[in-house]
Protein backbone atom coordinates (compact mmCIF):
# COMPACT_ATOMS: atom_id res chain seq x y z
CA UNK A 1 0.00 0.00 0.00
CA UNK A 2 4.02 4.58 0.57
CA UNK A 3 5.09 10.00 -1.19
CA UNK A 4 5.28 11.14 -4.43
CA UNK A 5 1.72 9.97 -4.87
CA UNK A 6 -1.05 10.76 -7.27
CA UNK A 7 -3.12 10.89 -4.10
CA UNK A 8 -4.56 14.41 -4.01
CA UNK A 9 -3.02 16.73 -1.49
CA UNK A 10 -5.72 17.08 1.13
CA UNK A 11 -6.07 18.02 4.74
CA UNK A 12 -5.82 14.92 6.90
CA UNK A 13 -8.24 15.25 9.78
CA UNK A 14 -10.54 12.48 10.90
CA UNK A 15 -10.16 9.55 8.56
CA UNK A 16 -8.27 8.23 5.56
CA UNK A 17 -10.14 9.04 2.37
CA UNK A 18 -8.45 6.48 0.15
CA UNK A 19 -9.51 3.02 -0.95
CA UNK A 20 -6.96 0.29 -1.46
CA UNK A 21 -7.63 0.61 -5.15
CA UNK A 22 -6.77 4.30 -5.21
CA UNK A 23 -3.63 3.70 -3.16
CA UNK A 24 -2.43 0.93 -5.45
CA UNK A 25 -2.97 2.98 -8.57
CA UNK A 26 -1.36 6.00 -6.89
CA UNK A 27 2.06 4.42 -6.69
CA UNK A 28 4.91 6.94 -6.50
CA UNK A 29 6.62 7.74 -9.78
CA UNK A 30 9.42 5.29 -10.41
CA UNK A 31 12.99 6.28 -11.11
CA UNK A 32 13.35 7.35 -14.70
CA UNK A 33 14.60 4.65 -17.00
CA UNK A 34 17.35 5.40 -19.49
CA UNK A 35 15.95 6.54 -22.86
CA UNK A 36 16.37 4.26 -25.84
CA UNK A 37 19.42 4.96 -27.95
CA UNK A 38 18.96 6.40 -31.39
CA UNK A 39 20.72 4.72 -34.34
CA UNK A 40 23.53 7.32 -34.39
CA UNK A 41 24.26 6.88 -30.70
CA UNK A 42 24.09 3.12 -31.08
CA UNK A 43 26.84 3.27 -33.69
CA UNK A 44 29.02 5.42 -31.45
CA UNK A 45 28.78 3.07 -28.48
CA UNK A 46 28.93 -0.03 -30.63
CA UNK A 47 25.47 -1.32 -29.84
CA UNK A 48 23.42 -3.28 -32.34
CA UNK A 49 19.77 -2.35 -32.65
CA UNK A 50 17.25 -5.02 -33.50
CA UNK A 51 15.30 -4.29 -36.64
CA UNK A 52 11.59 -3.97 -36.00
CA UNK A 53 9.40 -6.50 -37.70
CA UNK A 54 6.97 -4.99 -40.18
CA UNK A 55 3.45 -4.81 -38.82
CA UNK A 56 1.33 -7.58 -40.28
CA UNK A 57 -2.12 -6.89 -41.69
CA UNK A 58 -4.89 -9.40 -41.16
CA UNK A 59 -6.41 -9.01 -44.59
CA UNK A 60 -8.70 -12.00 -44.20
CA UNK A 61 -9.99 -10.65 -40.90
CA UNK A 62 -10.63 -7.21 -42.37
CA UNK A 63 -12.47 -8.72 -45.28
CA UNK A 64 -14.64 -10.74 -42.93
CA UNK A 65 -15.33 -7.62 -40.83
CA UNK A 66 -16.42 -5.63 -43.88
CA UNK A 67 -18.71 -8.46 -44.87
CA UNK A 68 -20.36 -8.45 -41.42
CA UNK A 69 -20.76 -4.66 -41.34
CA UNK A 70 -24.42 -3.69 -41.65
CA UNK A 71 -24.12 0.05 -42.23
CA UNK A 72 -22.30 2.40 -44.56
CA UNK A 73 -19.80 4.99 -43.44
CA UNK A 74 -22.26 7.76 -44.30
CA UNK A 75 -24.98 6.14 -42.18
CA UNK A 76 -22.54 5.79 -39.30
CA UNK A 77 -21.40 9.42 -39.53
CA UNK A 78 -25.01 10.56 -39.36
CA UNK A 79 -25.52 8.54 -36.16
CA UNK A 80 -22.53 10.30 -34.54
CA UNK A 81 -24.15 13.72 -34.46
CA UNK A 82 -24.46 14.99 -30.90
CA UNK A 83 -22.97 11.82 -29.44
CA UNK A 84 -19.83 13.45 -27.99
CA UNK A 85 -22.01 15.79 -25.98
CA UNK A 86 -24.26 12.98 -24.73
CA UNK A 87 -21.33 10.65 -24.06
CA UNK A 88 -18.41 12.84 -22.88
CA UNK A 89 -15.03 11.47 -21.89
CA UNK A 90 -14.21 11.30 -18.17
CA UNK A 91 -13.03 14.61 -16.74
CA UNK A 92 -9.53 13.27 -16.09
CA UNK A 93 -9.06 12.64 -19.81
CA UNK A 94 -9.15 16.38 -20.47
CA UNK A 95 -5.54 16.73 -19.26
CA UNK A 96 -2.42 15.07 -20.69
CA UNK A 97 -1.28 11.77 -19.23
CA UNK A 98 0.52 12.62 -15.94
CA UNK A 99 3.43 10.35 -16.90
CA UNK A 100 3.58 11.62 -20.46
CA UNK A 101 2.51 8.27 -21.91
CA UNK A 102 0.44 7.58 -25.00
CA UNK A 103 -3.31 7.04 -25.26
CA UNK A 104 -2.81 3.26 -25.01
CA UNK A 105 -1.48 3.63 -21.46
CA UNK A 106 -4.59 3.75 -19.35
CA UNK A 107 -5.09 6.22 -16.52
CA UNK A 108 -4.99 5.32 -12.83
CA UNK A 109 -8.58 6.48 -12.41
CA UNK A 110 -9.69 3.99 -15.07
CA UNK A 111 -7.89 1.10 -13.40
CA UNK A 112 -9.35 2.11 -10.06
CA UNK A 113 -12.83 1.78 -11.56
CA UNK A 114 -12.46 -1.41 -13.59
CA UNK A 115 -10.77 -3.38 -10.79
CA UNK A 116 -13.95 -2.93 -8.73
CA UNK A 117 -16.32 -4.29 -11.38
CA UNK A 118 -18.66 -7.14 -10.43
CA UNK A 119 -20.75 -9.44 -12.60
CA UNK A 120 -23.88 -7.46 -11.70
CA UNK A 121 -22.36 -4.01 -12.29
CA UNK A 122 -24.74 -2.19 -14.61
CA UNK A 123 -23.25 -0.47 -17.65
CA UNK A 124 -24.53 1.17 -20.83
CA UNK A 125 -22.67 1.61 -24.12
CA UNK A 126 -22.73 4.49 -26.54
CA UNK A 127 -24.58 3.25 -29.66
CA UNK A 128 -22.43 2.52 -32.73
CA UNK A 129 -19.34 4.22 -31.29
CA UNK A 130 -16.79 2.60 -33.59
CA UNK A 131 -16.49 3.19 -37.31
CA UNK A 132 -17.62 0.43 -39.70
CA UNK A 133 -15.19 -1.54 -41.83
CA UNK A 134 -13.00 -2.75 -38.93
CA UNK A 135 -12.92 -5.80 -36.68
CA UNK A 136 -13.33 -3.56 -33.63
CA UNK A 137 -16.61 -2.25 -35.07
CA UNK A 138 -17.98 -5.77 -35.44
CA UNK A 139 -16.94 -6.73 -31.94
CA UNK A 140 -18.32 -3.50 -30.47
CA UNK A 141 -21.68 -3.90 -32.19
CA UNK A 142 -21.96 -7.30 -30.54
CA UNK A 143 -20.87 -6.54 -26.96
CA UNK A 144 -22.33 -3.04 -26.77
CA UNK A 145 -25.79 -4.62 -26.42
CA UNK A 146 -24.80 -5.73 -22.89
CA UNK A 147 -26.46 -4.20 -19.86
CA UNK A 148 -24.13 -5.65 -17.22
CA UNK A 149 -20.41 -6.45 -17.02
CA UNK A 150 -21.20 -10.17 -17.01
CA UNK A 151 -23.12 -9.82 -20.28
CA UNK A 152 -20.32 -7.75 -21.82
CA UNK A 153 -17.77 -10.44 -20.93
CA UNK A 154 -19.99 -13.16 -22.36
CA UNK A 155 -20.38 -11.18 -25.59
CA UNK A 156 -16.61 -11.03 -26.10
CA UNK A 157 -15.25 -7.91 -24.35
CA UNK A 158 -12.47 -8.01 -21.76
CA UNK A 159 -11.08 -5.70 -19.05
CA UNK A 160 -8.73 -4.06 -21.53
CA UNK A 161 -11.74 -3.25 -23.74
CA UNK A 162 -13.56 -1.76 -20.76
CA UNK A 163 -10.59 0.52 -20.06
CA UNK A 164 -10.40 1.67 -23.67
CA UNK A 165 -14.12 2.31 -23.94
CA UNK A 166 -14.39 4.11 -20.60
CA UNK A 167 -11.61 6.55 -21.46
CA UNK A 168 -13.30 7.44 -24.74
CA UNK A 169 -16.69 7.98 -23.16
CA UNK A 170 -18.22 4.86 -24.70
CA UNK A 171 -19.30 3.36 -21.35
CA UNK A 172 -21.37 4.76 -18.50
CA UNK A 173 -21.13 2.85 -15.22
CA UNK A 174 -24.20 2.79 -12.98
CA UNK A 175 -22.90 0.35 -10.33
CA UNK A 176 -22.83 -1.38 -7.98
CA UNK A 177 -19.05 -1.54 -7.47
CA UNK A 178 -16.84 -3.25 -4.92
CA UNK A 179 -15.35 -1.05 -2.22
CA UNK A 180 -11.97 -2.64 -2.94
CA UNK A 181 -10.64 -4.84 -5.77
CA UNK A 182 -11.30 -8.54 -5.21
CA UNK A 183 -8.24 -10.38 -3.94
CA UNK A 184 -8.20 -14.16 -4.34
CA UNK A 185 -6.00 -14.55 -1.28
CA UNK A 186 -8.46 -12.78 1.00
CA UNK A 187 -11.83 -14.35 0.19
CA UNK A 188 -13.64 -17.01 2.31
CA UNK A 189 -13.10 -20.67 1.52
CA UNK A 190 -16.63 -21.09 0.15
CA UNK A 191 -16.55 -18.03 -2.11
CA UNK A 192 -17.53 -18.82 -5.69
CA UNK A 193 -15.67 -16.77 -8.26
CA UNK A 194 -17.70 -15.47 -11.18
CA UNK A 195 -16.30 -15.30 -14.70
CA UNK A 196 -15.98 -11.54 -14.22
CA UNK A 197 -14.01 -12.07 -10.98
CA UNK A 198 -11.59 -14.41 -12.74
CA UNK A 199 -11.14 -12.10 -15.73
CA UNK A 200 -10.50 -9.02 -13.60
CA UNK A 201 -8.10 -10.78 -11.18
CA UNK A 202 -6.02 -12.29 -13.98
CA UNK A 203 -5.93 -9.01 -15.88
CA UNK A 204 -4.92 -6.71 -13.03
CA UNK A 205 -2.20 -9.10 -11.84
CA UNK A 206 -0.66 -8.76 -15.28
CA UNK A 207 -1.14 -4.99 -15.19
CA UNK A 208 0.57 -4.83 -11.78
CA UNK A 209 3.56 -6.75 -13.10
CA UNK A 210 3.77 -4.67 -16.28
CA UNK A 211 3.20 -1.29 -14.63
CA UNK A 212 5.93 -1.72 -12.03
CA UNK A 213 8.37 -4.06 -13.77
CA UNK A 214 7.65 -7.06 -11.53
CA UNK A 215 7.75 -10.77 -12.25
CA UNK A 216 4.22 -12.15 -12.50
CA UNK A 217 5.05 -15.23 -10.44
CA UNK A 218 6.24 -13.01 -7.56
CA UNK A 219 2.72 -11.61 -7.22
CA UNK A 220 1.27 -14.96 -6.18
CA UNK A 221 0.04 -14.60 -2.60
CA UNK A 222 -0.77 -17.60 -0.44
CA UNK A 223 -4.39 -17.87 0.61
CA UNK A 224 -4.90 -16.73 4.19
CA UNK A 225 -1.75 -14.61 4.22
CA UNK A 226 -1.57 -11.10 5.61
CA UNK A 227 -0.92 -9.50 2.22
CA UNK A 228 -3.19 -8.77 -0.69
CA UNK A 229 -1.84 -8.87 -4.23
CA UNK A 230 -1.87 -5.08 -4.32
CA UNK A 231 0.08 -4.85 -1.04
CA UNK A 232 2.52 -7.42 -2.38
CA UNK A 233 3.16 -5.35 -5.50
CA UNK A 234 3.76 -2.20 -3.46
CA UNK A 235 6.15 -3.98 -1.13
CA UNK A 236 8.14 -5.63 -3.90
CA UNK A 237 8.78 -2.21 -5.44
CA UNK A 238 9.78 -0.91 -2.01
CA UNK A 239 12.14 -3.87 -1.60
CA UNK A 240 13.67 -3.25 -5.02
CA UNK A 241 14.28 0.40 -4.18
CA UNK A 242 15.76 -0.59 -0.81
CA UNK A 243 18.27 -2.90 -2.46
CA UNK A 244 19.25 -0.14 -4.86
CA UNK A 245 19.66 2.40 -2.05
CA UNK A 246 21.78 0.04 0.04
CA UNK A 247 24.02 -0.70 -2.95
CA UNK A 248 24.44 3.01 -3.71
CA UNK A 249 25.23 3.82 -0.09
CA UNK A 250 27.85 1.09 0.09
CA UNK A 251 29.43 2.02 -3.22
CA UNK A 252 29.36 5.76 -2.71
CA UNK A 253 29.94 5.63 1.04
CA UNK A 254 26.98 7.91 1.64
CA UNK A 255 24.26 8.01 4.25
CA UNK A 256 20.66 6.95 3.74
CA UNK A 257 18.83 10.21 3.08
CA UNK A 258 15.36 11.52 3.91
CA UNK A 259 14.49 11.21 0.23
CA UNK A 260 15.53 7.55 0.31
CA UNK A 261 13.22 6.89 3.23
CA UNK A 262 10.34 8.80 1.63
CA UNK A 263 10.76 6.73 -1.55
CA UNK A 264 10.80 3.43 0.34
CA UNK A 265 7.77 4.34 2.45
CA UNK A 266 6.01 5.87 -0.54
CA UNK A 267 6.20 2.55 -2.35
CA UNK A 268 5.39 0.46 0.71
CA UNK A 269 2.02 -1.30 0.76
CA UNK A 270 0.56 -0.26 4.10
CA UNK A 271 -2.01 -2.41 5.87
CA UNK A 272 -5.32 -1.04 7.04
CA UNK A 273 -4.75 -1.40 10.77
CA UNK A 274 -7.99 -1.59 12.77
CA UNK A 275 -6.28 -2.53 16.04
CA UNK A 276 -4.73 0.86 16.88
CA UNK A 277 -7.90 2.34 18.31
CA UNK A 278 -5.94 4.49 20.79
CA UNK A 279 -4.65 6.71 17.94
CA UNK A 280 -7.83 6.93 15.85
CA UNK A 281 -9.86 10.11 15.63
CA UNK A 282 -13.63 9.90 16.16
CA UNK A 283 -15.38 7.99 13.39
CA UNK A 284 -12.20 6.42 12.03
CA UNK A 285 -12.23 2.62 11.79
CA UNK A 286 -8.65 2.01 10.64
CA UNK A 287 -5.34 3.74 9.91
CA UNK A 288 -2.43 3.04 7.58
CA UNK A 289 0.06 1.53 10.03
CA UNK A 290 2.51 -1.40 10.07
CA UNK A 291 4.97 -2.78 12.59
CA UNK A 292 8.27 -4.29 11.48
CA UNK A 293 10.68 -6.03 13.79
CA UNK A 294 9.59 -7.65 17.06
CA UNK A 295 5.93 -8.03 17.94
CA UNK A 296 3.82 -9.78 20.54
CA UNK A 297 0.65 -11.20 19.01
CA UNK A 298 -2.75 -11.68 20.63
CA UNK A 299 -1.81 -15.21 21.66
CA UNK A 300 1.20 -13.92 23.57
CA UNK A 301 3.79 -15.27 21.14
CA UNK A 302 6.82 -13.01 20.66
CA UNK A 303 8.27 -13.10 17.16
CA UNK A 304 9.36 -11.07 14.15
CA UNK A 305 6.53 -9.92 11.89
CA UNK A 306 6.04 -11.59 8.51
CA UNK A 307 6.93 -8.38 6.72
CA UNK A 308 10.27 -8.36 8.54
CA UNK A 309 11.13 -11.80 7.19
CA UNK A 310 9.80 -10.99 3.72
CA UNK A 311 11.40 -7.55 3.24
CA UNK A 312 14.58 -7.41 5.34
CA UNK A 313 16.25 -4.78 3.17
CA UNK A 314 13.39 -2.37 3.91
CA UNK A 315 14.13 -2.75 7.63
CA UNK A 316 17.82 -2.27 6.92
CA UNK A 317 17.31 1.00 5.01
CA UNK A 318 15.07 2.46 7.73
CA UNK A 319 17.48 1.33 10.46
CA UNK A 320 20.51 2.72 8.63
CA UNK A 321 18.79 6.07 8.31
CA UNK A 322 18.79 6.27 12.11
CA UNK A 323 22.21 4.77 12.84
CA UNK A 324 23.78 6.98 10.15
CA UNK A 325 22.84 10.09 12.15
CA UNK A 326 22.53 9.13 15.82
CA UNK A 327 23.99 12.05 17.81
CA UNK A 328 26.78 11.43 20.29
CA UNK A 329 24.54 11.62 23.37
CA UNK A 330 22.18 8.98 21.88
CA UNK A 331 24.70 6.53 20.47
CA UNK A 332 23.46 3.92 22.94
CA UNK A 333 19.84 4.10 21.82
CA UNK A 334 18.42 0.62 21.23
CA UNK A 335 15.24 -0.64 19.62
CA UNK A 336 13.50 -3.87 18.58
CA UNK A 337 10.62 -2.60 16.47
CA UNK A 338 9.68 0.03 13.91
CA UNK A 339 6.18 1.46 13.66
CA UNK A 340 5.50 2.81 10.15
CA UNK A 341 2.64 5.28 9.73
CA UNK A 342 1.06 6.98 6.74
CA UNK A 343 -1.31 9.92 6.39
CA UNK A 344 -3.11 10.07 9.71
CA UNK A 345 -2.94 12.54 12.58
CA UNK A 346 -2.92 10.50 15.79
CA UNK A 347 -5.22 11.73 18.54
CA UNK A 348 -3.82 12.26 22.03
CA UNK A 349 -2.83 8.90 23.55
CA UNK A 350 -0.33 7.07 25.72
CA UNK A 351 1.59 4.00 24.60
CA UNK A 352 1.30 1.08 26.99
CA UNK A 353 3.82 -1.59 25.99
CA UNK A 354 7.04 0.32 25.34
CA UNK A 355 10.29 -0.32 27.16
CA UNK A 356 12.04 3.00 27.59
CA UNK A 357 12.00 5.94 25.16
CA UNK A 358 11.28 6.05 21.43
CA UNK A 359 12.89 7.84 18.51
CA UNK A 360 10.57 9.43 15.96
CA UNK A 361 10.93 11.32 12.68
CA UNK A 362 8.62 12.22 9.79
CA UNK A 363 9.14 12.23 6.01
CA UNK A 364 7.34 13.30 2.87
CA UNK A 365 5.89 16.39 1.23
CA UNK A 366 3.57 17.91 3.81
CA UNK A 367 2.96 20.95 6.01
CA UNK A 368 1.98 20.78 9.67
CA UNK A 369 1.91 17.46 11.50
CA UNK A 370 4.01 18.49 14.52
CA UNK A 371 4.24 16.16 17.51
CA UNK A 372 2.59 17.51 20.68
CA UNK A 373 4.38 15.95 23.64
CA UNK A 374 3.35 16.32 27.30
CA UNK A 375 6.49 15.53 29.36
CA UNK A 376 4.77 16.64 32.58
CA UNK A 377 1.96 14.06 32.14
CA UNK A 378 1.56 12.02 35.33
CA UNK A 379 -1.17 9.76 33.96
CA UNK A 380 -3.69 10.91 36.59
CA UNK A 381 -5.79 13.07 34.30
CA UNK A 382 -8.00 12.00 31.41
CA UNK A 383 -6.40 12.55 28.03
CA UNK A 384 -9.11 14.83 26.66
CA UNK A 385 -8.98 16.99 29.77
CA UNK A 386 -5.20 17.11 29.58
CA UNK A 387 -5.36 18.26 25.97
CA UNK A 388 -8.03 20.91 26.58
CA UNK A 389 -6.60 22.38 29.79
CA UNK A 390 -2.85 21.92 29.43
CA UNK A 391 -2.24 22.17 25.70
CA UNK A 392 -0.07 25.21 26.31
CA UNK A 393 2.37 23.07 28.31
CA UNK A 394 2.90 20.61 25.47
CA UNK A 395 6.18 20.66 23.58
CA UNK A 396 5.69 21.06 19.82
CA UNK A 397 8.31 19.12 17.90
CA UNK A 398 8.75 19.52 14.14
CA UNK A 399 9.39 15.94 13.05
CA UNK A 400 9.83 16.82 9.38
CA UNK A 401 12.87 18.91 10.26
CA UNK A 402 14.16 16.99 13.23
CA UNK A 403 14.64 13.76 15.17
CA UNK A 404 13.01 13.45 18.60
CA UNK A 405 13.62 11.17 21.57
CA UNK A 406 10.61 11.01 23.87
CA UNK A 407 8.68 8.78 26.28
CA UNK A 408 5.80 7.16 24.46
CA UNK A 409 4.20 6.33 27.80
CA UNK A 410 3.56 10.05 28.29
CA UNK A 411 0.67 11.69 26.42
CA UNK A 412 1.31 12.79 22.85
CA UNK A 413 -0.61 13.59 19.67
CA UNK A 414 -0.05 14.79 16.09
CA UNK A 415 -1.28 18.08 14.62
CA UNK A 416 -3.43 18.19 11.49
CA UNK A 417 -1.41 18.38 8.29
CA UNK A 418 -1.71 18.80 4.53
CA UNK A 419 0.06 16.59 2.03
CA UNK A 420 1.56 13.12 2.26
CA UNK A 421 3.14 12.40 5.62
CA UNK A 422 5.02 9.31 6.78
CA UNK A 423 6.53 8.71 10.19
CA UNK A 424 8.73 6.06 11.78
CA UNK A 425 8.76 5.30 15.49
CA UNK A 426 11.76 3.27 16.68
CA UNK A 427 10.89 1.60 20.00
CA UNK A 428 11.61 -1.40 22.20
CA UNK A 429 8.92 -3.94 22.98
CA UNK A 430 8.22 -4.26 26.70
CA UNK A 431 8.78 -8.04 26.65
CA UNK A 432 11.98 -7.85 24.59
CA UNK A 433 13.95 -9.88 27.16
CA UNK A 434 11.94 -12.95 26.09
CA UNK A 435 13.03 -12.60 22.47
CA UNK A 436 14.38 -15.74 20.78
CA UNK A 437 18.07 -15.67 19.99
CA UNK A 438 17.37 -16.41 16.32
CA UNK A 439 15.13 -13.34 16.13
CA UNK A 440 17.76 -11.23 17.84
CA UNK A 441 20.41 -12.40 15.37
CA UNK A 442 18.18 -11.62 12.41
CA UNK A 443 17.39 -8.11 13.65
CA UNK A 444 21.07 -7.40 14.17
CA UNK A 445 21.80 -8.60 10.63
CA UNK A 446 19.39 -5.89 9.42
CA UNK A 447 21.24 -3.17 11.31
CA UNK A 448 18.89 -3.00 14.30
CA UNK A 449 20.64 -2.15 17.59
CA UNK A 450 18.95 -4.68 19.86
CA UNK A 451 18.94 -4.03 23.64
CA UNK A 452 20.32 -6.55 26.11
CA UNK A 453 17.87 -8.37 28.42
CA UNK A 454 18.91 -6.16 31.37
CA UNK A 455 19.09 -2.93 29.38
CA UNK A 456 18.61 0.30 31.33
CA UNK A 457 15.43 1.82 29.84
CA UNK A 458 16.15 5.36 30.99
CA UNK A 459 19.80 6.12 30.46
CA UNK A 460 19.14 8.76 27.79
CA UNK A 461 16.11 10.62 29.17
CA UNK A 462 14.36 10.45 32.53
CA UNK A 463 11.47 8.11 33.25
CA UNK A 464 7.99 9.54 32.65
CA UNK A 465 5.98 10.85 35.60
CA UNK A 466 3.05 8.63 34.67
CA UNK A 467 2.08 5.53 36.58
CA UNK A 468 3.07 3.54 33.50
CA UNK A 469 6.70 3.94 34.52
CA UNK A 470 6.17 1.98 37.75
CA UNK A 471 6.85 -1.29 35.97
CA UNK A 472 10.42 -0.12 35.34
CA UNK A 473 11.21 1.09 38.84
CA UNK A 474 11.89 -2.40 40.06
CA UNK A 475 14.27 -3.19 37.21
CA UNK A 476 17.71 -3.28 38.81
CA UNK A 477 20.61 -3.00 36.38
CA UNK A 478 24.25 -2.08 36.97
CA UNK A 479 23.76 1.07 34.92
CA UNK A 480 20.83 2.28 37.00
CA UNK A 481 22.25 1.73 40.45
CA UNK A 482 23.03 5.05 42.11
CA UNK A 483 21.93 7.19 39.16
CA UNK A 484 19.60 10.16 39.60
CA UNK A 485 16.97 10.08 36.84
CA UNK A 486 15.96 13.61 37.59
CA UNK A 487 19.25 14.90 36.19
CA UNK A 488 18.30 13.72 32.72
CA UNK A 489 16.05 15.68 30.34
CA UNK A 490 12.46 14.62 29.68
CA UNK A 491 13.05 14.64 25.92
CA UNK A 492 15.70 15.44 23.35
CA UNK A 493 15.44 16.96 19.87
CA UNK A 494 18.01 17.35 17.10
CA UNK A 495 17.51 19.27 13.83
CA UNK A 496 18.12 16.92 10.91
CA UNK A 497 20.47 19.40 9.29
CA UNK A 498 22.85 19.18 12.23
CA UNK A 499 22.80 15.39 12.10
CA UNK A 500 23.45 15.01 8.37
CA UNK A 501 26.33 17.48 8.53
CA UNK A 502 28.01 15.31 11.14
CA UNK A 503 27.51 17.77 13.99
CA UNK A 504 24.96 17.44 16.78
CA UNK A 505 25.81 20.65 18.60
CA UNK A 506 22.48 22.26 17.81
CA UNK A 507 20.12 20.28 19.97
CA UNK A 508 17.28 20.88 22.35
CA UNK A 509 16.41 19.16 25.59
CA UNK A 510 13.62 19.53 28.09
Amino acid sequence: VCSSHLVPTARVLDKPALTWASVFFAMPPQRQRQPRMCKTLAKVVGKKLKARKPRSVDRAGLAAARKETKMTKQQWQKLQRGMKEKWPQPHYMKVPHPEGKSHTSYRDETFELVTRFMAETRISYRPHAKAPGSKSHVRYEKYSQAKTVAQALKRGSWPVDWCWDIERGYIKVAGPLREEPLDASQVPEDYKFTDVDKAVIQWYRKELAKKYGLDLKDLVVEKGGNESIIMRAHRLVSLRESNRILAECSKGKRKVSDDDVALVLGNWGFARNAARTNVMQNGVKWVWSDTMGLLRDRCGDIHLTQSTHGYPQVVEVLSRWLTDRLPNEAQNFKWTSLNLNKNYAAKIHRDGNNFGPSMIAAFGDFQGGNLNYYPHDDGKIELQELESKQAGQACQLNLKSGLALFNGNSAHSVDDFEGNRFSIVYFTLGCHSQMKQTDKDKLQSMGVSVPSPDEDPFKLIRAPHSKASKKYRGVATPARQGRADRDLPAWRYWPKVSLTSGSSRKRHRG
